[in-house]
């Protein structure tokens, strides 16, 4: 067992995984674990989330990291303003460098916000049966779905802002 009961049971964390059969502790102390590895705030929380109501947390936070490194963070890489034409003919005319990409990235965060939110509505028409929907789903490692849909991304788009600014620096 990977879990073991401290002298203490005052943490809500322990008190919860007293409740779980004994393979469910060691799981959630793994999914625990790796949450502390990747750097999560509140590790506990996300773990308990995964395993009580059987949301792909781990997968959540991955694709939101994701999000952020490349999506909206990927615009403060040497060269990344550069090489949009646009942005350099902008920086030729004496724009300033960490203002535009203050503004690339506000631009690359709503664009993200969007596309989650439509990714997360399930269909192009809610009302008309006779189009496709879609959803996004998480897959083990080699790519076989899990059968667990990956929903709420925007709920935590804000909180997983590697700075913690929580994406507030985007708009000062």
């Amino acid at each position: 067992m990977l879990y073991r009961m401290s002298n203490t049971h005052d943490s809500r964390w322990e008190q919860w995984l007293s409740t779980l059969p004994e393979d469910k502790q060691d799981a959630a102390v793994m999914l625990r674990d790796r949450f502390i590895e990747l750097g999560a705030d509140a590790p506990e929380e996300w773990a308990q989330s995964e395993v009580d109501q059987d949301i792909p947390q781990l997968a959540r936070l991955l694709i939101l990291r994701q999000l952020w490194a490349e999506g909206i963070n990927g615009w403060e890489r040497p060269g990344a303003v550069e090489n949009t034409p646009a942005a350099h003919r902008l920086l030729e005319a004496g724009a300033n460098r960490a203002d535009l990409i203050t503004a690339m990235r506000a631009a690359a965060f709503e664009a993200i916000s969007t596309a989650v939110d439509i990714l997360q509505c399930h269909s192009h028409n809610p009302g008309h049966t006779a189009l496709p929907g879609w959803s996004l789903q998480e897959t083990t490692h080699n790519g076989q779905p899990t059968g667990r849909h990956i929903d709420g991304l925007n709920e935590d788009l804000r909180g997983t802002d590697p700075s913690g600014h929580e994406a507030d620096d985007l708009w000062t």
